[in-house]
């Protein structure tokens, strides 16, 4: 076999895997897109062709179900979430990356050392805490525990992004007269913008996804999108109709965030890798 024939091989080798493994991730999504589409017998049946309906989509935002509330429960809660997090976060990234602080390594590794710790295990605390001070089952109180999980996460995937920004140039900013404020506005923030969005994405996606803290923390009122999955099983058992067409709602503004800033995304990730 030639260099050539190997080179060909090799390809051939690697289209066949990208195209098992785009395999592997999209059929499960493609089955729930179809099976939104479906009653609730066609649903269990392995068709290739039905009769499509939007008839899921109107009933998961009726009662029972209510889908509308629990979306905007989702959609506030992991915007104020991001919206907190981030400026928080690179804050204390900055000052982590350009001064040399008193235990900075204990510091950042107990940071890093909470996304070690099982949620379920500090459940407890929270739901005591939250019920004493009049928290449980509201929007403020998921807000707060969102920030917690995220945090540490930005903080670290921020850090890593200005680690990256030459000290050269904001040196050169302060000697010519530019404050520390300023330097951080206009130098470190524009430089660290794609590592700022692909944070802010991963933090929204944590929020929007978050599921064990918002299952113990609420009931009625703050109940979020995960949970509101729970509630599509009736007498006959899952009504995967419903639960598909609410799966769609929930992955849809995902996909749409993705496509929107996929630019951003790609440059955060790619100077990430190169570090």
């Amino acid at each position: 076999m030639t260099g050539k024939q190997k080179k060909q091989m090799w390809r051939a080798i690697q289209s066949v895997l990208i195209v098992l493994a785009a395999f592997i991730m999209l059929v499960p999504i493609i089955w729930i897109f179809l099976a939104s589409f479906k009653s609730h017998v066609e649903v269990y049946q392995l068709r290739l062709f039905f009769t499509p309906t939007l008839e899921n989509y109107g009933t998961v935002f009726e009662e029972p179900y209510n889908l509308g509330a629990k979306l905007f429960n989702s959609t506030i809660v992991a915007f104020i979430t991001v919206i907190f997090a981030i400026p928080i976060a690179t804050m204390a990234a900055y000052s982590f990356s350009r001064f040399r602080l008193k235990f900075e390594t204990t510091i950042l590794v107990v940071i890093l050392a909470t996304q070690f710790v099982p949620a379920v295990v500090i459940i407890l605390p929270f739901f005591i805490m939250f019920r004493d001070i009049g928290l449980l089952d509201t929007r403020i109180g998921l807000i707060l525990v969102n920030l917690a999980i995220v945090m540490p996460f930005a903080i670290w995937m921020i850090k890593g992004f200005i680690d990256s920004i030459p000290m050269d140039t904001e040196e050169a900013a302060m000697v010519d007269g530019s404050s520390r404020l300023q330097v951080i506005k206009n130098i470190v923030l524009p430089m660290a913008a794609p590592g700022l969005v692909t944070a802010s994405i991963f933090c929204f996606i944590l929020a929007w996804n978050e599921f064990l803290f918002a299952l113990f923390l609420t009931n009625r009122d703050a109940v979020t999108l995960p949970i509101g999955l729970a509630l599509f099983r009736g007498e006959e058992g899952d009504l995967w109709n419903l639960l598909s067409a609410a799966g769609i709602i929930i992955m849809a503004p995902m996909f749409v965030l993705a496509l929107a800033i996929r630019k951003y995304f790609v440059q955060g990730m790619t100077m990430g890798a190169v570090r």
